[in-house]
């Protein structure tokens, strides 16, 4: 009895923990050392595997990232007067539309928040 009772627990403990599904496009409205930045952000997720692309004023980046539950966490490389740089964003999936987190620059060693909401 209890060893069917944990075969069940182990089988059904993994239902809620399904990646989110993140694939689309999302506005990002970026603030990271008191500096405002927007892009536009199209996922493309297979399982809890994010690429795609970032656009943003200064053009388009390939992105690379995760999900796992409702954790998102994407990157992509930059240059930025000579020096190469790795914004990684980490949020939370707060509604079915809307991501919202933090932003730590790799490379220039500075941070800030991000929301992104998803385009419609």
């Amino acid at each position: 009895m209890t060893s069917m009772l944990l075969l069940t627990l182990a089988l059904t403990s993994g239902a809620g923990f399904e990646p989110a599904a993140v694939a689309g496009t999302w506005n990002v409205v970026a603030n990271v050392g008191g500096n405002q930045s927007e892009q536009a952000c199209t996922f493309v997720q297979k399982d809890g595997e994010l690429t795609g692309s970032c656009k943003g004023e200064r053009g388009t980046y390939p992105v690379t990232g995760k999900v796992d539950g409702k954790s998102i966490t994407w990157q992509f490389e930059i240059e930025y007067e000579g020096q190469k740089l790795i914004p990684v964003y980490t949020g939370t999936l707060e509604s079915a539309d809307k991501i919202a987190g933090a932003v730590d620059v790799q490379g220039m060693g500075i941070g800030g928040e991000f929301t992104a909401t998803r385009a419609k």
